[in-house]
């Protein structure tokens, strides 16, 4: 017996743990972030989400600041009204064994115990809310959750990263331009064909990562406002200006690349730190979690899988080149406007090499372990 969500239930949960880990923030997430952070199918998004309308578990605002809401909070809302708007009702529409002898006409041998079963699954189900759900993915997010011995995942593990670049930019100008969704994705793509080209120098033989399509989005964290800086992870602490503030954004990807023995899709999930070091100089810290193609799966590529540290070392290269591309992307415009120049119409072709003076640019301890290993 199958006990697997179907595709369209699957994202339907999927979308309602965004939602309940937006709620406390009081903020709608629009349908792109619930792509983003949950790796819902764009394409299918909107659909997914009205089932929830529907089901009356959530509410839509259109205009500028609208989006998807919980219409009650995630204490309130049993998982199985959430399972049964992307299943249908979990009761059995037919007999279990099907037709069978004369004798079948009426009942079979299996419907008393069918029957406890389906009410077994709703009684779980009804005992567990959203907000049980979302606390349970934040510990997974955090690293605190212990697999099940039962664990059905053996894809990439996520893996955690940080580095940081300094921006020849305002705070406030950085801040603004990533939360532009096509910039970051842009970017990402730029860094993922850099880390595939270094795989296939030191694993010629593996599995390939590249073309890999991006789905991309940067929003202010939930609840997040200017702070003080946070600790860093990244090499020693910048000489911040006195009193500077730190903005946060989340970005999170999802890419999917072609098609293998276990599939190429990987994900990302960033806080970007972003801190003025002077007017017009900003840090771009970034830490968080990356899980790289699942070509890693057990047996799906004995050569790459035959490296323990290749993850790592790839994840931080991927890291690394997508705060490269970002920077240099954000100071473009602004290097030839001091020029007396005009900003380009286009961002520069993922395959280009970076051109930025590697001078500004701050390189955590893991990063460089990385590169000269």
């Amino acid at each position: 017996m199958n006990m697997t969500l179907s595709k369209r239930g699957d994202y339907v949960v999927r979308s309602a743990l965004a939602l309940a880990r937006a709620y406390p923030s009081g903020e709608p997430r629009k349908i792109r972030e619930v792509v983003a952070e949950m790796g819902v199918p764009q394409t299918f998004a909107s659909q997914i989400l009205a089932d929830l309308v529907r089901a009356g578990l959530a509410t839509s605002k259109a205009g500028k600041g609208g989006g998807y809401r919980l219409a009650r909070p995630p204490e309130q809302i049993p998982l199985v009204e959430v399972v049964e708007a992307g299943e249908g009702p979990l009761r059995a529409e037919r007999c279990a064994l099907g037709e069978g002898p004369c004798r079948w006409d009426r009942v079979c041998p299996l419907h008393e115990t069918w029957r406890a079963a389906t009410d077994a699954l709703r009684q779980v189900l009804g005992a567990t809310t959203l907000a049980d759900m979302a606390a349970r993915d934040i510990e997974i997010e955090q690293g605190r959750a212990v697999a099940p011995p039962d664990s059905h995942r053996h894809g990439g593990t996520s893996l955690s990263v940080d580095d940081f670049v300094h921006i020849e930019a305002s705070c406030t100008t950085v801040a603004d331009r990533l939360r532009r969704g096509e910039l970051a994705g842009d970017a990402i793509t730029a860094a993922y064909l850099q880390a595939d080209q270094l795989r296939g120098e030191l694993l010629p033989h593996s599995l390939p990562w590249c073309p890999v399509e991006v789905t991309a989005s940067c929003f202010p964290a939930p609840g997040s406002a200017p702070h003080s800086h946070p600790a860093r992870t990244a090499g020693d602490a910048p000489p911040t200006a006195p009193g500077s503030s730190c903005i946060t954004l989340d970005l999170a990807f999802e890419a999917t690349g072609p098609a293998g023995p276990a599939g190429s899709d990987s994900h990302g999930e960033l806080a970007l730190h972003i801190t003025a070091l002077d007017p017009q100089r900003t840090e771009l810290l970034a830490t968080g979690h990356l899980r790289l193609p699942s070509l890693y799966a057990r047996g799906a590529d004995p050569e790459a899988s035959s490296d323990p540290e290749m993850p790592s070392r790839l994840a931080q290269v991927l890291l690394r080149t997508l705060l490269r591309r970002l920077a240099t992307t954000l100071e473009g415009p602004l290097l030839l406007q001091a020029a007396g120049g005009s900003a380009p119409t286009a961002t520069r072709p993922a395959s280009a090499p970076s051109s930025t003076p590697a001078g500004r640019r701050g390189r955590s301890t893991s990063a460089r372990r990385a590169v000269a290993r």
